[in-house]
């Protein structure tokens, strides 16, 4: 079977820190509409949609070009939503998970994840993360870090500080990482089945799941280090770079 790999973006009204984040008005769009885009220049990507429960972002997606994939809205995760969303198409063959508040987002790492499923898609899943250099960051319980093996595999994934450093080694490095998932479409399906975990539930950590179900989960490198939109003082800082991007844009000679 030929591989396909398609692109959905989560979109949920009903988020407890910043209810309606999908419409919210960044730089003269809806946040959601960002992420579309950014999707959209990816050469990786053989479709893109927005996956959501709520007619609204539905409505607003499809007057901005998007397409739809209507879904249930009793998931608990933007893994389970495009896990449906997925199940609807037969030629998909693995998925891109794009979270929806990720309008900075870099095409070219979202190519490279795609890349990575297509050389190998026996790779049950993919993920992403950069370099911390930031001591504040690294302490930071609110960015999550992940240790990786020798493979570029992920070991650990933790709001503490990972690895913990009583000694640490010239050679030792903090990664943060970033919340954009490949998988394949045999295994997401799988996964969504699997009951919580111990450790997901505690670190309220989602992939730990895969890792406990003994998993491989590759990770990719980037020096991309783009900030989501989790509460509205952030989309202020997010609001501020768009339009910065934008007015530079703008001024270059065509």
């Amino acid at each position: 079977m030929q591989t396909k790999v398609y692109g959905f973006i989560p979109a949920r009204w009903a988020s407890t820190r910043f209810p309606g984040k999908p419409m919210h008005v960044l730089a003269g769009k809806p946040l959601v509409q960002h992420v579309w885009e950014r999707c959209l220049s990816c050469e990786g990507l053989d479709r893109v949609m927005v996956a959501t429960d709520d007619e609204r972002i539905a409505q607003a997606a499809r007057e901005f070009g998007a397409e739809v994939c209507m879904t249930r809205a009793d998931h608990p995760t933007g893994s389970d939503r495009i896990a449906e969303a997925a199940s609807k198409f037969e030629d998909c063959t693995h998925v891109i998970n794009v979270q929806g508040d990720e309008p900075l987002i870099d095409p070219v790492l979202v190519n490279t994840l795609a890349q990575r499923l297509r050389d190998d898609p026996e790779l049950p899943m993919v993920t992403a993360a950069n370099r911390l250099t930031d001591d504040a960051a690294v302490n930071n319980p609110n960015i999550v870090k992940v240790v990786l093996n020798k493979r570029q595999e992920a070991l650990y994934f933790s709001r503490s500080v990972i690895p913990h450093g009583r000694e640490p080694h010239p050679g030792t490095t903090w990664y943060r990482h970033q919340g954009i998932y490949g998988y394949s479409k045999d295994f997401l399906l799988q996964y969504v089945r699997w009951e919580p975990t111990p450790l997901e539930l505690t670190e309220q950590l989602e992939q730990l799941r895969a890792l406990e179900n003994g998993a491989t989960i590759a990770v990719v490198l980037t020096e991309d280090d783009a900030i989501g939109v989790d509460t509205p003082e952030q989309a202020d800082e997010v609001a501020r770079l768009l339009e910065q991007r934008t007015t530079m844009t703008e001024g270059k000679p065509s």
